[in-house]
């Protein structure tokens, strides 16, 4: 079996000061940096994912800003791949399956921004495309949402979906946990 670290949307608009802050980016942030780290380390494939908004009004993304740029706590290496995609699935309408599978992937350890949206989108496509998936919880940044005049918290956001996908669509696990594994 061949694994790759995919990097989504880890990027500087998430971040303290950034056009769509984040609960526990930073933290997050710090914690993908750690499993790049290893995936480096082991010379094992690592794909970075970056959302360049092209829709009308989109506040966050926007292409020539700062804030689209991939944040430095995981900045692309010369050799690593870079998906720009402008969706929250990572594979529509890019060539993320594509270079999946010339490096003959058949595993994902998926970390990155936000849970509820792209962590979301991406990873239940992905084992749909029936690739298995292993998603590290403490590696994601998520926000509060609203819905008929009720606030959900971030950390209640991101438990739901975290729980959701746990199991059929990915192993959730901690980064330390998953270094464990690796090692």
């Amino acid at each position: 079996m061949s694994q790759a670290l995919l990097i989504i949307d880890i990027q500087n608009d998430y971040f303290p000061g950034g056009a769509m802050e984040l609960v526990g980016s930073v933290e997050a942030g710090r914690k993908a940096a750690k499993l790049l780290e290893l995936f480096r380390r082991r010379s094992l494939p690592v794909i970075h994912v970056q959302h360049l908004s092209n829709r009308a009004g989109a506040t966050f993304f926007i292409p020539g800003t700062t804030g689209v740029e991939i944040h430095r706590s995981v900045t692309p290496q010369e050799g690593e791949t870079v998906v720009v995609k402008n969706y929250p699935n990572s594979f529509r309408e890019t060539g993320l399956l594509d270079e999946l599978r010339r490096l003959k992937i058949d595993q994902l350890v998926i970390v990155g921004m936000m849970t509820h949206m792209c962590i979301d989108t991406t990873t239940r496509a992905a084992a749909d495309l029936g690739f298995q998936c292993t998603l590290a919880h403490d590696a994601c940044a998520t926000r509060a949402l609203s819905f008929g005049g009720a606030t959900v918290p971030a950390e209640q956001v991101h438990m739901a979906f975290i729980a959701a996908l746990n199991g059929l669509f990915a192993k959730v696990q901690s980064v330390d946990q998953i270094i464990a594994s690796l090692n």
